[in-house]
């Protein structure tokens, strides 16, 4: 059963080719019936990669298989399947990585260790991965460097639109693109990224440059986002620089000279991080909450995500209910410091409480309009510090309970 479009969706931006990456999507029905499954990107020779994964203990082979490919910096080829995440499976997944890669490598005429593999979908189950490698061949014939489309559509699981970001930076004075898709919709809740994140430049970029800017930038966006508080066991994002543009020369210390690149990459993986918020699981709000006064940023990113993740909370908010007695709740629940009597909230920028208490006079009546809408706000300051920190967030409603009560029937 289709699930309805979000109503917080975006279109997809206006994708152009990405000099040095042609790619596209193919049906091998690992899963899904009547839909694309598996994306291949192929990438020029020299194309120099990062990657941060997930930190989860139980990792898919996928992750595996990538953080060593990691260790040589190169890669030519990229193939994800989306609808069986190769998770929890043992030798029967280390072989479907192994045979997927060399059969890709093949088409690219590369080593192995220079393909990147993603899965997502249902966890515990063998990947048919012969499916998979019968599809390589007749996709790899048919990569463009227009597909953008095909490939954000085809890495989808529950997700109900497609989602992609693009960024023209500078670098030495000279334009370069990044450009990138993500897929991601339930378990939500990254420590490092988000379900699958693959970006692209046709930037010349040596690795460990490419690394830091990468492992930086997702701190403040797929790191500060939450939709139901579990973190998946398949989170990948890989950045790819191909070379093709020429610019003065980055070197191996990165510098100033990539101070407008780090930034735009930044704002790409913000992009593509409020997307998948936007695309949570029954979600009808995105929810921005800001927190400051805290003793650091980093208890401030706590009590924020302690917010994000509370079902009363998001319940509340899903309910258009403004009660601020249960964000004060998830604020004392944080196990970080506070004091009842210095804190204060606010929602759609109107303040209901401060100093222990309701403010005087306070009407409810703009914060219930504020409610009704889309995109809800909340700010609270601690009073102790100035630390801050922003997360984001949707509401939890039924539709959530629906999609993940029936995933795999």
């Amino acid at each position: 059963m289709a699930t309805p479009l979000s109503p917080l969706a975006v279109p997809l931006p206006e994708l152009p080719p990405l000099a040095g990456v042609r790619l596209g999507a193919a049906e091998a029905g690992i899963r899904y019936k009547g839909r694309t499954d598996v994306v291949m990107a192929e990438l020029a020779p020299g194309t120099t990669v990062a990657g941060v994964f997930t930190k989860s203990k139980c990792p898919g082979a996928p992750v595996v298989w990538c953080k060593a490919a990691l260790k040589g910096g190169k890669a030519r080829m990229v193939v994800v399947n989306a609808g069986n995440a190769n998770v929890f499976t043992g030798k029967a997944g280390r072989d479907a990585c192994t045979a997927s890669a060399a059969a890709a490598a093949k088409l690219a005429g590369c080593p192995a260790k220079q393909v990147f593999l993603s899965s997502t979908g249902v966890i515990g189950e063998p990947l048919p991965y012969t499916k998979l490698i019968i599809a390589l061949p007749g996709l790899h014939k048919k990569l463009s460097a227009s597909n953008w489309e095909a490939a954000a559509r085809g890495i989808m699981t529950t997700d109900t639109f497609p989602k992609a970001a693009t960024r023209v930076a500078k670098i030495g004075g000279v334009d370069v693109r990044i450009t990138g898709i993500a897929k991601g919709s339930g378990m939500i809740a990254p420590d490092m990224a988000t379900m699958l994140c693959f970006i692209f430049t046709d930037a010349k970029i040596p690795a460990p440059v490419l690394q830091k800017m990468l492992s930086k930038g997702v701190e403040p966006t797929f790191n500060c986002t939450t939709v139901d508080s579990d973190t998946s066991t398949s989170d990948t994002v890989l950045l790819f620089a191909t070379g093709q543009t020429k610019h003065p020369a980055v070197s191996a210390a990165g510098g100033r000279i990539v101070s407008d690149f780090a930034a735009k990459l930044t704002e790409v993986l913000h992009d593509l991080a409020l997307q998948v918020i936007r695309d949570g699981e029954g979600a009808q709000k995105l929810v921005r909450i800001d927190v400051s006064g805290a003793v650091s940023g980093k208890s401030a990113k706590k009590i924020g995500m302690s917010i994000a993740n509370s079902p009363l909370v998001k319940t509340a908010i899903a309910g258009e209910d403004a009660n601020w007695g249960r964000i004060v709740m998830a604020v004392g629940k944080a196990g970080e410091p506070a004091d009842r009597d210095k804190l204060a909230v606010a929602v759609g920028g109107v303040q209901m409480a401060r100093q222990g208490g309701v403010v005087p006079g306070y009407d409810e009546t703009p914060v219930v309009a504020h409610m009704k809408g889309q995109e809800i706000h909340i700010a609270v300051d601690i009073g102790l510090g100035k630390g801050k920190s922003t997360v984001w967030t949707c509401d939890l409603t039924h539709g959530y309970i629906d999609i993940n009560g029936s995933y795999r029937s």
